[in-house]
């Protein structure tokens, strides 16, 4: 957990719940319905990710076991998923039980398509303003799935607490060569809500949590993807 020396400042809660057997619509009513009066803040987007784990699959046990302090990387981009992606960021998600901390760095834009392959992020990474220490890092990684989903944003009147409800999931798998990602699993029908919040917050959190019908989990998209793609 030492590879960083710029990490952000501040943790923040981010509580996960899982829903099945409710429509995008549903949720959101739920949502704009909660006694802390959200409203959506930001314009609907898709949001994609080329996630890393060490060779041993680290990351997704530590997630399984339930391993408090853990690390996830990433690289993060918005809407078009395959073709040239211009605006890519690395991020470095760190972890304590439910609280976390997130650190980015811009990264030199790539191409996903066919013709992708993993090693090709080494150039990437060496063409970006990114600590010696955590590039050292990197080597030791693999990039292990990618994946895509539709985001809705949404904040409490007061500002203090923020929703994010992700739909239409789609997971891929990623090759150490060529890549035609024929190796994939969609979902229409579930959908993931992420309730955020500063850590000065937390007393408060259960009057929003109290007025969901839903149940809190672990699992993460990340978690999600690997095992609907692979036998672990």
């Amino acid at each position: 957990m030492s590879v960083l020396s710029n990490e952000a400042k501040n943790y923040r809660y981010e509580r996960k719940f899982f829903i099945s057997e409710m429509t995008r619509y549903e949720i959101e009513t739920l949502v704009k319905l909660n006694p802390a009066v959200f409203s959506e803040i930001y314009h609907t987007r898709f949001v994609n990710n080329l996630y890393f784990d060490s060779i041993g699959m680290q990351n997704y046990f530590d997630n399984i076991d339930g391993v408090q302090q853990r690390m996830k990387v990433r690289i993060r981009w918005y809407e078009r998923l395959f073709g040239k992606v211009e605006k890519p960021v690395l991020e470095v998600k760190t972890r304590n039980g439910l609280i976390g901390r997130k650190t980015s760095f811009p990264l030199a834009p790539f191409t996903l398509d066919e013709s992708f392959y993993p090693d090709m992020l080494v150039d990437v990474f060496n063409n970006s303003e990114i600590p010696g220490n955590l590039k050292t890092h990197l080597m030791n990684l693999k990039v292990s799935l990618l994946n895509s989903y539709r985001r809705k944003y949404f904040q409490s009147a007061d500002g203090r607490f923020r929703i994010t409800v992700d739909s239409d999931l789609e997971f891929y798998g990623v090759q150490l060569l060529k890549n035609n990602f024929l190796v994939n699993s969609v979902d229409r029908f579930n959908s993931i809500l992420e309730l955020k919040y500063d850590c000065e917050n937390a007393s408060q959190a259960d009057l929003v949590t109290t007025h969901f019908p839903f149940r809190l989990t672990k699992s993460s998209k990340y978690v999600i993807g690997l095992e609907r793609l692979y036998s672990f």
